[in-house]
């Protein structure tokens, strides 16, 4: 199941196109406001986004910056009723893939969205979040409230562990076996507390990163 964020304000036209997706085998999340659509994207990042211009909070083309600066290669798609050609031009200059006027024809949205996809691949499978980190997959970054966090190696590998594994509980024996064991080099539990540490303090003491006494840790979104 493909997953697709439509920001759109008007209730009809999110429910149409969200009922016409969903028989294709999309899952759409409808955001009707800018600030909401921003909670969702920090929460989990999508396959593709749909974008309206006018909101009642703000202006596509400033949301469609906003998207572009955060997650490159993330596909947009504007969907909107400005069809001027200052308009479209605009819509490409801030950053979109894709302009669809409306009205519009169901079936050819959803082509439109299939070509980008084939062109993009699946982009959220390149990023990892829980709560308010990020983890950039292809450029082995990590974000903290939307703040670039420079981590060492070793940081870096139990947080991508972890993160694989959200929702699950991990035992320490399990960490040190897949992260450093796993190149034949002994270490031992202290040095996995320490790193876990400093992670920890990296990371501004997340709650979504819990210990589980005399067991392991576990990631899980908390908001």
């Amino acid at each position: 199941m493909i997953d697709l964020y439509y920001i759109e304000d008007d209730p009809d036209i999110a429910y149409a196109v969200k009922e016409y997706l969903e028989r294709k085998d999309f899952k759409v999340t409808i955001c009707n406001t800018f600030a909401g659509a921003r909670l969702a994207l920090q929460a989990r990042v999508p396959s593709l986004v749909l974008l309206d211009w006018n909101m009642p909070d703000g202006r596509g083309d400033s949301m469609c910056q906003w998207i572009r600066s955060n997650w490159k290669e993330l596909p947009v798609i504007f969907l909107t009723v400005r069809g001027d050609s200052s308009d479209i031009v605009s819509g490409f200059r801030n950053g979109a893939d894709d302009y669809v006027v409306k009205p519009f024809e169901l079936e050819v949205l959803y082509s439109r969205i299939r070509a980008l996809l084939r062109r993009s691949g699946n982009v959220a499978n390149q990023y990892l979040s829980c709560d308010e980190i990020m983890m950039d997959l292809n450029r082995r970054t990590v974000f903290c409230r939307m703040e670039e966090v420079g981590l060492s190696a070793a940081e870096y590998q139990l947080l991508l562990y972890l993160m694989q594994n959200k929702g699950k509980t991990v035992t320490r024996e399990k960490i040190l076996e897949q992260i450093w064991d796993v190149n034949g080099n002994y270490v031992n539990n202290n040095t996995l507390t320490v790193t876990m540490k400093r992670l920890r303090d990296k990371l501004d003491q997340p709650a979504c990163l819990k210990t589980v006494r005399s067991v392991g840790y576990r990631m899980e979104d908390t908001i």
